[in-house]
């Protein structure tokens, strides 16, 4: 499993999985995603103080460039070398730790953080324990943010919304050391893949302890 991030075409019915699947599809277009940062992104970040933040599944890194204009010390992850090499060119001062790695199989580098972000990282039942992971790499105080395609759009990308693991599905299990500050469906504002304009489901916590 690994990531899709910002707004792009996908495979229909099936996303990339492995990480030669995901340099396959990179590779496909000199760029993939937008190069605008998620407008989720700015809703739910935009108010809070910089600290240190995670961005999983980066991707080309407009999301993690975006953080580090507004003051954060970003650590980006992605399980695509192709993807990782473009956004590390376009950080020519090198201010973002960009970082391959495999969730499945690898460890999160510079945990914990003050915000762990995840925008249309999917995470298949089978592999539900990513969802740990996410949770897992949020530092006492810090927040999570998770924000997936709301599962009744998804049947417009020939996805069953029953595979995979949602924003809802991961509050419900955080437990007490946890206080969910926002869980609900909205309009994604922008395009999504092959022009559908799909609800996203939008997850922020913070971690009390």
């Amino acid at each position: 499993m690994t990531s899709k991030h910002e707004h792009g075409p996908a495979d229909i019915g099936r996303h990339p999985e492995t990480a030669q699947e995901w340099d396959e599809k990179y590779s496909e277009a000199d760029r993939l995603w937008t190069t605008n940062v998620n407008p989720a992104l700015v809703a739910e970040v935009g108010g809070l103080a910089p600290g240190t933040a995670l961005d999983i599944g980066s991707g080309e890194g407009a999301d993690a460039r975006w953080l580090t204009e507004k003051g954060w010390r970003v650590t980006a992850v992605d399980i695509s070398q192709v993807a990782v090499d473009r956004a590390r060119a376009a950080d020519p001062d090198g201010t973002i730790s960009w970082n391959r790695v495999d969730l499945t199989t690898e460890s999160v580098p510079n945990t914990p953080f003050d915000l762990v972000s995840a925008f249309y990282f999917p995470i298949a039942r089978v592999q539900e324990s990513l969802a740990e992971v996410l949770v897992g790499a949020v530092a006492p105080g810090g927040r999570l943010l998770v924000v997936a395609h709301a599962a009744a759009g998804m049947a417009a990308h020939g996805f069953d919304a029953s595979d995979y693991v949602f924003p809802s599905d991961i509050a419900e299990g955080l437990g007490d050391d946890w206080e969910v500050e926002v869980l609900q469906t909205r309009p994604r504002g922008v395009p999504a893949g092959n022009g559908a304009h799909i609800d996203d489901e939008v997850l922020r916590a913070r971690r009390i302890r």
